[in-house]
């Protein structure tokens, strides 16, 4: 099969199993290059991973996580996320082939690596999990507990275990409408985007789903089911992003949800931190990046591509892979956080900010004015918008540099 984009309205129908397999390589081929090289003489008592638990491992900072601790550290790894599989007619899902690609590399590498697909939010996901934990500590001949927790899930909706009803989250503002300039991804030129504010439900949905209970619930059942080390860390990810997007961000419906997860956050380190229990846990505030969803949420895209082109200039420019390296390498697993985790690096609100420096004054100030000058004429001089679609592309296995695609290729990806 040919494989071509199928693009929609900013959304990427499809995706193509050797490019998803080139980005992971590549993503490994970082990790090595800027980790492994530089952890040869640490062990186990020094507190860096040696088996990480992924929630949302496919794509993504959850992608980059497992890649990260698996080929930087030597971690053995447990996946969970749920894809659509190919068939006959059709590619799977990005994420998909993104685990075929880690799990087959890490094989390679003599990596124990275990993906499990289906519904992380449900009791049953996460009692797999456990099982699949002891798993991997049996083959990769360590004790059955997982060190390292990640939290990266990024579903739009979500089943309650315990009530059984479904929840759909909304990307829209809170109190008022919002509207704002945006960019087109596909043609490159400057649009109106918009969006009515939320009901107290569409609200309260959408912290259903994207908000800190269920990290809560997977801690508590890894507790329960005593697969977790007591130097365990757990990480679940956040976005903060500057005061122009706080109307449809920090302060939309998202906004509250990330609020929610920052209390699960306090509440997982009141309930399991401490004290022979789990080391703690963090929320990681993380650079703008494109993502499957940044690319259709109104004014993000045209702050993505502004921000790139002014953040590549001043050379501090990062990708999902670059910032998990850094979380780890300057954050997470620091000499001194290793030997005491209560030392790791946070800021007043007791966050790690892997953020600092899209936040910096200076890019922040020259983003803002590239933003308020740029026109039809100017877009493609002052912002990166063929550096934005072609991130968005490379997240769906095309456009990726040394891929064939007039090449007939399975679509099964093995």
């Amino acid at each position: 099969m040919i494989i071509k984009p199928m693009v929609r309205n900013n959304i990427c129908l499809n995706s193509h199993p050797a490019g998803c397999a080139k980005v992971v390589t590549r993503h490994i081929e970082y990790v090595r290059a800027h980790i492994a090289t530089n952890t040869a003489g640490k062990t186990a008592g020094q507190g860096v991973p040696k088996l990480a638990l992924v929630v949302g491992c496919s794509t993504g900072y959850g992608l980059s996580s497992r890649v990260a601790a698996a080929f930087g550290y030597g971690a053995a790894t447990v996946g969970i996320s749920l894809e659509k599989p190919a068939s006959e007619s059709k590619p799977g899902t990005p994420g998909y082939y993104n685990n075929l690609a880690f799990d087959k590399e890490a094989r390679k590498a003599g990596l124990v690596s275990i993906s499990l697909d289906g519904d992380a939010f449900s009791d049953g996901m996460k009692e797999r999990a456990a099982e699949a934990i002891r798993a991997a500590a049996r083959e990769a001949g360590i004790p059955a507990k997982a060190d390292l927790v990640i939290y990266s899930l990024a579903s739009p909706v979500r089943t309650d275990p315990k009530t059984g009803i479904l929840h759909k989250s909304v990307i829209k503002p809170i109190g008022k409408s919002f509207s704002g300039k945006t960019v087109d991804m596909m043609s490159e030129k400057l649009t109106e985007a918009g969006a009515e504010p939320a009901t107290d439900e569409e609200i309260a949905n959408t912290v259903k789903v994207m908000g800190g209970e269920d990290w809560e619930l997977w801690i508590d059942a890894l507790v329960k089911e005593d697969v977790l080390a007591p130097n365990a860390r757990t990480v679940a990810y956040t976005y903060i992003g500057p005061e122009l997007s706080w109307d449809i961000y920090k302060n939309g419906t998202i906004g509250k949800a990330k609020e929610d997860l920052e209390r699960a956050c306090r509440e997982i380190n009141r309930k399991h931190g401490g004290a022979g229990k789990i080391a703690g846990a963090w929320v990681s505030v993380n650079k703008a990046l494109v993502t499957r969803a940044s690319a259709v949420i109104p004014i993000i895209p045209f702050y993505v591509a502004c921000l790139f082109k002014v953040m590549k200039e001043m050379g501090l420019h990062e990708g999902c892979i670059e910032q998990i390296v850094r979380l780890y390498k300057d954050r997470l697993y620091t000499a001194e956080a290793c030997a005491a985790p209560q030392k790791t690096l946070v800021d007043s609100e007791g966050r790690i900010r892997i953020d600092d420096w899209e936040m910096r004054d200076d890019v922040q100030k020259e983003t803002t004015a590239r933003m308020r000058n740029a026109t039809e004429e100017t877009l493609k001089v002052l912002a990166d918008v063929s550096g934005f679609r072609r991130d968005f592309m490379e997240a769906h296995g095309f456009d990726v540099e040394g891929v064939d695609y007039e090449a007939d290729v399975d679509p099964a990806g093995v």
